[in-house]
């Protein structure tokens, strides 16, 4: 009993839903949620999150929790110093454990051009105040001793980085916007959009329609068939990212280790498993559907250059694999405003993997964006309408995963 109240309280399949809101929200994944209880902290607005399945069933719940400010754009150093400095007292204001942990994370250069992309980054970081510090190769064996350095060149390490168990990250939020009045429903896809002389009318799976002054598109990877059905073309596209889990091993690795070169990541969850993840690249053309499916190919790349740079993981057991999309933008820059065409409906999209962690710093911007009209400079860098006005630019190379 206790499990179904809880799970009541986060959102229900059966939760009513008014005939009209100020603000439908689509997508019940971190970003949608976090813009719907930082909206409702601060307005009276009438706001419902429709989630197609339940929550945590998308890239959500799908992800290794990584939260850096590591990165080589001063827009996103500063946004990811925010979202880090929120999470730091998120347990308490959600009212859940998040297991969040500041453990760091240590970047690993093997080659002259991720070295001098460290060098760069760190001179960023000082001016900005985040505490990254370069290493060597034998500094870094301070931080984790299992480490191969053989051919690692140099090292970055920022200890305020760190993990969060994503679970109860979409739950709290959930939790916390249904008890400030928010409609959460589960279970309830939107088919299709029509747009009113006065707003919006979401057509539901459940056979319901739903009227808003405005919309949220919040559904990441899977935003490209909403939007195509309204004639918004945007350039994103899903890429199906594997990770794995392992037995849970006695505590040893305190870090999130990125080894540049190949695009590994890994750590360890406060539960003993090894997560890790590696970059593979799209095989064929750019997909057009989120592709949730495993390979045994993902389990031979990520052992190979796993062992390589930890030689004691090579008896590791593997527990569990599993996938989840990236919702890649070409420029690396996410894509949030008001959609070309159709104004009322707002993106939220585009964030190339990387939303999990900019959720709480992003939700209150698009939060602010929706209650008062206030823009954050990034909206300006994020807007939709850039690609058809030809003046995307990519500034961020630290995408990893």
């Amino acid at each position: 009993m206790i499990g179904q109240a809880k799970a009541a309280a986060m959102g229900r399949r059966d939760a009513p839903l008014p005939p009209r809101v100020d603000v439908a929200i689509i997508g019940g994944g971190i970003m949608g949620l976090s813009t719907a209880y930082h909206l409702a902290r601060s307005t009276k607005l009438r706001i419902a999150v429709l989630e197609r399945e339940y929550l945590v069933s998308g890239a959500s719940g799908r992800n290794g929790g990584g939260l850096r400010m590591q990165w080589g754009d001063a827009g996103n150093v500063a946004l990811m110093m925010e979202s880090i400095e929120m999470c730091r007292g998120l347990a308490q204001e959600l009212g859940i454990n998040l297991w969040f942990r500041q453990g760091g994370y240590l970047f690993l250069a093997r080659s002259e051009a991720g070295e001098a992309r460290l060098v760069r980054n760190e001179q960023l970081h000082r001016e900005l105040g985040a505490p990254t510090r370069l290493l060597t190769g034998a500094e870094a064996l301070e931080i984790v001793p299992q480490l191969d350095v053989s051919e690692v060149r140099l090292c970055a390490f920022n200890p305020d980085d760190g993990v969060v168990f994503p679970w109860p990250f979409v739950w709290g939020y959930a939790g916390q916007a249904v008890a400030r009045g928010v409609t959460v429903r589960t279970h309830t896809g939107v088919e299709r959009i029509e747009v009113l002389a006065d707003g919006l009318r979401l057509h539901l799976s459940t056979g319901e329609r739903l009227d808003a002054d405005r919309a949220l598109n919040a559904t990441g990877a899977w935003s490209i068939e909403l939007n195509r059905s309204l004639g918004i073309h945007l350039p994103n596209h899903p890429h199906r990212h594997e990770i794995m889990s392992s037995e849970p091993l006695k505590p040893f690795l305190d870090p999130l280790v990125v080894d540049l070169s190949t695009g590994l990541y890994f750590s360890q969850s406060t539960r003993g498993e090894v997560v890790a993840g590696i970059t593979m690249e799209d095989d064929g053309p750019t997909p057009t559907e989120v592709d949730l499916g495993s390979s045994r190919r993902f389990l031979s790349v990520l052992g190979q250059a796993l062992v390589h740079i930890m030689p004691v993981t090579a008896r590791l057991r593997v527990l569990r694999q599993w996938a989840g999309p990236y919702d890649v933008s070409p420029d690396g820059d996410a894509i949030v405003g008001p959609s070309p065409g159709v104004p009322r409906l707002y993106q939220v999209c585009g964030f190339t993997g990387h939303g999990f962690m900019m959720a709480p710093a992003v939700g209150k911007i698009v939060a602010e964006l929706l209650a008062t009209g206030k823009r954050h400079p990034m909206l300006e860098r994020w807007d939709p309408a850039r690609f058809g006005r030809g003046d995307s630019t990519r500034r961020e190379d630290m995408i990893i995963g």
